[in-house]
C-alpha cells in the first residue's frame, strides 16, 4: 500500500515517482518492484550539515535553502529537487534543480506551519519540520 507524497525509485532505469493518492497496488518499473525512499536519518554531523533543509520564514512566506553549509552542486553530487510542504498538505511547491543553481526555494505560503525536502543523488532524502 502506497500513502501520499511517499517517494519511489526505480533501481534499474532510475524513474522517480511521488505519491499524489494513496492506493492499494505495488509500484513495479522494469518489471521489479520500485523502493520506497525513506528519510535518512544520521547521526554523521558533517552529512547533516551539507543535507538537512534549513527553513527561515519571510515576509511572504519561507525560504529554504539546503543544509546550514552549502550543498555541492556538480554533476556527479547534487540536489535533484527542493519540496516545501504545509502541514495540511493542501501546498506542495517543487522545485527541480540544475547543477549550476544554488540549492534554495522560495515558497509564498500562507501557513505558519510547513515541512521541507530535499533529495541528494548520493546521500538520499532528508527532512526538516518548521
Amino acid at each position: 500500500m502506497t500513502k501520499k507524497l511517499e517517494l519511489y525509485k526505480c533501481d534499474i532505469c532510475g524513474n522517480l515517482v511521488e505519491i499524489l493518492a494513496s492506493g492499494q497496488g505495488a509500484l513495479v518499473c522494469c518489471e521489479k518492484p520500485m523502493i520506497l525512499i525513506k528519510t535518512e536519518l544520521t547521526e554523521n554531523e558533517e552529512l547533516n550539515d551539507k543535507h538537512i533543509p534549513v527553513i527561515e520564514k519571510v515576509v511572504d512566506g519561507f525560504k529554504i535553502r539546503i543544509g546550514a553549509t552549502t550543498h555541492p552542486m556538480t554533476k556527479e553530487h547534487h540536489i535533484e529537487f527542493i519540496q516545501a510542504i504545509s502541514k495540511d498538505e493542501k501546498y506542495i511547491k517543487t522545485k527541480f534543480l540544475t547543477t549550476e543553481e544554488i540549492p534554495e526555494l522560495n515558497a509564498k505560503c500562507n501557513s505558519q506551519t510547513l515541512w521541507a525536502r530535499a533529495l541528494c543523488n548520493i546521500h538520499g532524502l532528508f527532512k526538516k519540520e518548521f
